[in-house]
């Protein structure tokens, strides 16, 4: 078996502008299930010292597909454990889809191409306050931005959910205000929960940063409610990380 390697993407930037990205041979060192109904997939990368990344950035996983090809799909990164030159990536498990039946059949010395890492929804350290929503697909980006705020950060957290039976303990040195939010059978995708939840939050005094991540129409309305309410576009950090009926690929929503 060919050892891990890194190369540089050859492919030119695409039309969109989108950047090129580091592809990376990764190998799987474990797979097991973890909280939120995840699936916990630890890769092995070469050059593991060198990775760099900010919590809430994703990698491109190249899934195998049904038909021999492979389908991009972006997971946030849970974990890096330098020592042991691994990466960890939680992936909700959800349906008949690539990424999950991938995630479950994962053994031990398996090979998979992942791209990144990417994304701009992370940590910033210059607001006196943090708003995070989303919902359980999100939470492995918003439970990795709180592991590692700093001490005495103020963040102020909506997550939404099924039931109660799906919450999971948050770690954090932050100040943290945490709302579950429970759709309680009804299903997920777009709606008022969320938004209503945020437009009804008392915005505090200070400069604010929001990061607003989750189906694509819920985050477009969030947005917009805090644009309206006095934040500057900067100051939302805002992707739709999935649509109904669209497997893959993640909306850029800046609107």
């Amino acid at each position: 078996m060919a050892e891990p390697s890194t190369r540089d993407d050859a492919k030119p930037a695409a039309p969109s502008g989108r950047p090129q990205l580091k592809v990376w041979a990764a190998r799987v060192r474990a797979s097991s299930d973890a909280p939120a109904n995840m699936r916990r997939v630890i890769l092995e990368i070469p050059g593991a010292e060198q990775f760099s990344y900010e919590p809430g950035q994703a990698m491109v996983v190249m899934v195998p597909l049904a038909d021999g090809t492979v389908g991009r799909r972006d997971y946030t990164i849970r974990a890096l454990d330098r020592a042991a030159g691994t990466i960890a990536i939680d992936i909700l498990k959800h349906g008949e889809t690539p990424g999950p039946a991938w995630a479950i059949a994962a053994k031990p010395g398996d090979t998979i191409e992942i791209k990144g890492p990417r994304g701009k929804t992370v940590f910033s350290p210059r607001a006196d306050w943090h708003l995070l929503t989303g919902d359980e697909t999100c939470i492995p980006a918003i439970a990795h931005i709180l592991e590692t705020m700093p001490a005495g950060t103020k963040a102020h957290v909506f997550i939404e959910v099924d039931t109660p039976a799906d919450e999971i303990k948050l770690e954090t040195r932050a100040e943290l205000s945490l709302v579950w939010l429970h759709r309680n059978g009804a299903p997920a995708g777009p709606g008022n929960l969320m938004s209503d939840a945020v437009a009804e939050f008392e915005l505090p005094a200070g400069r604010g940063q929001a990061y607003i991540i989750g189906e694509t129409s819920n985050v477009r309305r969030q947005r917009q409610d805090l644009v309206a309410r006095g934040l500057s576009r900067e100051q939302i950090l805002s992707e739709g990380y999935w649509r109904p009926g669209r497997i893959g690929g993640h909306d850029h929503v800046d609107d």
